[in-house]
């Protein structure tokens, strides 16, 4: 029999999703389960997108190009326009869902064997992503006790080494919440301009900052023009995971068609996807006004709920919908299928994901969960009454 691949052997599983079967079997046995693992929102999709593809009256379904329809380009670089950020569509292309956008960004910049810093804890895709290209991640650690804020240049001085390529960032974070700061943004340009490295941004959620506080793009970091990269993608600021379309943007000109030449490989980006997000650039302002209060909300029904709760700890996110939570417990695996295997509150439970699987150091983030805030809030005190009653039946509780 023939043997799979390193690669293969080396994918991690994915820390939101290895929790389904445990998920499934207790839907079996009755159980209601609240889904705080995945960053799948439950706000509506905008209605302009939805009847676009509703609408969609050609007779076939053609391939776009690869690099995306023009149209759609045109309006994607309006939008960033109108966010302050000064690009044209050719310096845009469009992809199947900010996943691909990575792979594509980090195959374009980086050889096998070559070395990238991220901060830690990162969406864990990023751990696959990066052993698909061949890629080594070099984690740099943040901590809970500061709200997981931007290691001093000196740490990342530490790990930079001849082999060093680029830097990632999410910004604002997942899982984490964290949103960067300009100073903080600035300290990076240094950093990068000094060994001349590339800037990924994965800024996806950049709709979602709150408290006042505003998202500021690495692409209008002045003197790196040529290092930045942002990845985007319509998943979470439409609620359309469905559709799977994102999108690169980088001056670099040579970035761009080299990225290109990936995307050809491919051939197109989904159609529909595309109309739909072409459709949602009309998405009026009201919308995201509405989405960010309610996320807010949702927000602060949760972070005062979980440090009400003895022996958790979890910073206020800044953005995104997500946050980290340190846990009384033991390990949170264990504690992850137990929630599903063994316990319910008048026949509930919840499903987290651990955070174990967002950090590249071993036997980091151990008794830490991600929670995505996607759930309405009714729904969300239901979860949280069950993690306060789960926590004190836990065996391997640690207070």
């Amino acid at each position: 029999m023939p043997s799979i691949s390193n690669k293969g052997k080396l994918m991690p599983e994915s820390p939101i999703r290895k929790l389904v079967p445990y998920a499934e079997k207790a839907k079996k046995l009755g159980k209601k389960v609240y889904h705080l693992n995945i960053g799948q929102p439950d706000i509506e999709s905008p209605e302009v997108a939805l009847n676009a593809i509703h609408n969609f009256s050609e007779k076939v379904v053609e391939y776009s190009h690869s690099a995306g329809l023009e149209s759609y380009r045109k309006g994607l670089a309006h939008y960033y326009q109108d966010q302050g950020i000064n690009v044209t569509h050719e310096d845009l292309m469009v992809t199947t869902g900010g996943s691909e956008a990575l792979l594509f960004a980090l195959n374009t910049c980086l050889d096998a064997g070559d070395e990238i810093i991220i901060p830690e804890p990162f969406y864990a895709n990023y751990n696959g992503f990066s052993i698909s290209a061949g890629v080594k991640v070099k984690p740099i650690t943040t901590s809970i006790n500061n709200c997981f804020a931007l290691p001093k240049i000196e740490e990342f001085e530490k790990l930079i080494s001849p082999k060093t390529k680029a830097i990632l960032i999410c910004n604002p974070g997942n899982p984490t919440g964290y949103l960067y700061s300009k100073n903080e943004l600035e300290t990076l340009r240094d950093i990068v301009l000094k060994h001349d490295l590339f800037l990924f941004a994965d800024e996806v959620y950049r709709e979602f900052s709150y408290d006042g506080n505003k998202h500021y793009s690495v692409l209008n970091l002045e003197g790196i023009e040529n290092n930045t990269i942002v990845i985007d993608s319509t998943s979470k600021r439409y609620s359309m995971c469905g559709i799977r379309i994102g999108c690169i943007v980088s001056k670099n000109k040579q970035v761009m068609s080299t990225a290109l030449k990936f995307a050809q490989a491919r051939l197109s980006p989904p159609t529909f996807g595309q109309i739909a997000g072409e459709a949602a650039l009309c998405t009026p302002l009201s919308y995201f006004d509405e989405v960010s209060k309610e996320y807010v909300s949702r927000r602060d029904l949760l972070i005062e709920g979980l440090n009400k709760i003895e022996g958790v700890i979890c910073p206020k996110p800044k953005g995104a919908f997500y946050a980290i939570a340190q846990l009384p417990v033991d390990d949170s695996d264990k504690f992850a299928q137990w929630l599903l295997e063994e316990f319910d509150l008048n026949g509930e439970t919840i499903m987290v994901a651990p955070a174990a699987g967002f950090y590249s150091t071993p036997n980091t983030g151990n008794n830490q969960v991600r929670i995505a805030y996607v759930l309405n809030k009714k729904s969300l005190q239901k979860a949280i009454d069950c993690l306060e009653s789960a926590l004190k039946k836990y065996p391997g509780r640690t207070l």
